[in-house]
């Protein structure tokens, strides 16, 4: 015995399908607003990690480099540049950052050139201040290697 779809049933399979589909976005929408928190660790945002953020958009640096993802992929990811030069220590990394925010542009052959943005050792502390808060921001595994 075959049996035909009527109009009713088509409506009713379309309603309902929208309908499961809206509860479920809804319901996955609330679990990540609830999430939020724990996973960027606001809590622990201070001045200096906030004036990095200012220095970071100041200079455009999303323009070149991509943090978590999100920029332009012309220079290297920077939401994991704490782990990948710093390892775990905060006063080597903002000594590196010095070091290297110091050096720029490098003349090496066949390599993109960073501008020389000449900041204060403030400047470039509070930029490793915010890199280092951005590496502790749990992105769920992102970047997909230690490279970016």
């Amino acid at each position: 015995m075959t049996e035909r779809i009527t109009k009713d049933m088509a409506r009713n399979i379309y309603f309902g399908g929208g309908l499961f589909a809206i509860l479920v976005f809804t319901g996955l929408t609330f679990d990540t607003v609830n999430r939020i928190p724990e996973l960027s660790h606001e809590s622990k945002i201070t001045k200096s990690v906030i004036a990095g953020k200012k220095v970071w958009e100041e200079n455009d640096c999303v323009g070149c480099h991509t943090l978590l993802g999100e920029g332009a992929y012309y220079a290297p990811e920077l939401g994991n540049a704490f782990q990948r030069l710093g390892g775990s220590d905060k006063q080597g990394f903002r000594d590196y950052m010095q070091g290297w925010m110091a050096a720029q542009p490098l003349d090496i052959p066949d390599r993109r050139k960073m501008p020389q943005f000449n900041l204060t050792t403030k400047q470039v502390n509070n930029l490793a201040d915010f890199l280092m808060w951005m590496s502790k921001v749990n992105a769920q595994e992102w970047p997909p290697n230690i490279q970016g």
